[in-house]
């Protein structure tokens, strides 16, 4: 696999549970630390697994995209993007992109909409000595406990409740999974629904879909924005070494304006005298009123804060 090896990043989600942070924007792209969130999903692949080409699904905002990555290129692996004028779902998502998946090579599906630091190193070699047709990355503790897997053997035994509804030990999915090519017959062409249903459909025909336990590192879905702003914290305290700076040097900040360690200022936004900001996010271009209290707060690009604002998106 090696340097060859390709990732499918799915960004064609519509981001409703963030809005209105997604309004102008996929949820992929919405800047975290001053950055878009996708960016360290690649950099986790570049760097663990020498993912030297992505391809990205979109949908919502799709020339945003094309803005962010004039060259379709991140560091030294391409980026291709396949649009979808109508949703095809993670199995249709795959089938779309038949054409360009390795031949006969495995390739990794990653949620665009997670930050993480877990090994995939380790999950990558199990994946290839266990002769699993697909390796979902688990986690033991999460919001959604709907995986039954059978740590005894390494198979996944039940998604959803809809094999083994009895299976009592259930673990998070995180969104990233192997994919030997194998399992592509299990993806009905053309057909506009969620992978899990192919992995039901390989499970019930006696395949192995198996799981790789990855409770180190943090992961975080950020689905949602208390996950959003809790992430700035994340970023802060794990991803130091790839952060490009809490205060953006095209920032205009008022000496007298505090912010905490943890809120990020972007490129072009303006914060003026006796601010106070903690736990927030300003994105570039936006504007801060002097005297302003900010505390949980997501200011986007164009956008002006004023007064003592708290828990809210401006």
């Amino acid at each position: 696999m090696g340097a060859t090896m390709k990732a499918f990043i799915l960004g064609a989600g519509l981001g409703t549970r963030l809005r209105p942070l997604t309004e102008r924007l996929p949820k992929p792209l919405v800047p975290v630390a001053n950055r878009p969130l996708i960016t360290y999903a690649f950099d986790h692949l570049i760097d663990e697994l020498s993912v030297s080409e992505f391809m990205v699904n979109t949908h919502h905002c799709p020339d945003a995209y094309g803005l962010e990555f004039p060259q379709g290129k991140y560091r030294e692996a391409s980026l291709s993007f396949r649009h979808e004028p109508v949703l095809l779902d993670t199995a249709g998502g795959i089938d779309n992109i038949r054409d360009w998946l390795p031949a006969g090579e495995p390739f990794i599906v990653y949620n665009g909409d997670i930050l993480t630091n877990l090994s995939l190193t380790k999950a990558r070699q199990h994946h290839l000595a266990s002769g699993n047709l697909v390796t979902l990355i688990l986690r033991s503790e999460g919001d959604e406990l709907r995986v039954g897997f059978d740590e005894s053997n390494g198979k996944v035994v039940d998604l959803r409740g809809a094999l083994r509804p009895d299976w009592s030990k259930r673990y998070q999915f995180t969104g990233i999974y192997f994919v030997s090519p194998e399992f592509l017959r299990f993806i009905r062409p053309g057909k506009i629904e969620s992978v899990v249903l192919s992995f039901l459909a390989a499970i019930e025909a006696g395949e192995k879909i198996g799981g790789f336990l990855a409770d180190e590192g943090q992961w975080s879905d950020l689905g949602e924005r208390e996950s959003y702003l809790d992430a700035l914290s994340l970023v802060a305290s794990e991803f130091e070494e790839t952060r490009p700076g809490r205060l953006s040097a095209g920032a205009a900040v008022h000496e007298t304006a505090k912010i905490d360690g943890v809120s990020s200022i972007g490129a072009g936004a303006e914060i003026g005298a006796d601010v106070v900001i903690s736990e927030s996010a300003i994105w570039s271009g936006g504007k801060v009123e002097s005297g302003s209290r900010l505390h949980r707060v997501v200011v986007r690009d164009g956008e002006i804060a004023a007064g003592d604002l708290a828990n809210i998106d401006v």
